[in-house]
């Protein structure tokens, strides 16, 4: 682990990025007291389409029209 002061990570913020990038976990220090952590940003998981698919079930009820009174509590009346 890497411990910058905040003068020093301004100054070679791009140097530190880049160390980042490939995997370095480096501590921003403010007076020697660590305030930040610098690490490159994960791509979330890409989503597959129908992964539940066979793990659920939806009755066909839930495609008729609410009643009117279960309507009336969803819209806050």
């Amino acid at each position: 682990m890497l411990v910058v002061n905040v003068h020093e990570a301004k100054t070679n913020l791009s140097r530190l990025l880049a160390q980042a990038e490939a995997g370095e976990e480096i501590v921003i220090a403010r007076s020697g007291t660590p305030v930040a952590r610098l690490e490159p940003v994960r791509k979330p998981a890409k989503r597959r389409f129908g992964s539940m698919a066979d793990q659920i079930q939806i009755g066909d009820s839930f495609f008729e029209p609410l009643a009117e009174e279960e309507l009336a509590r969803w819209e806050g009346r």
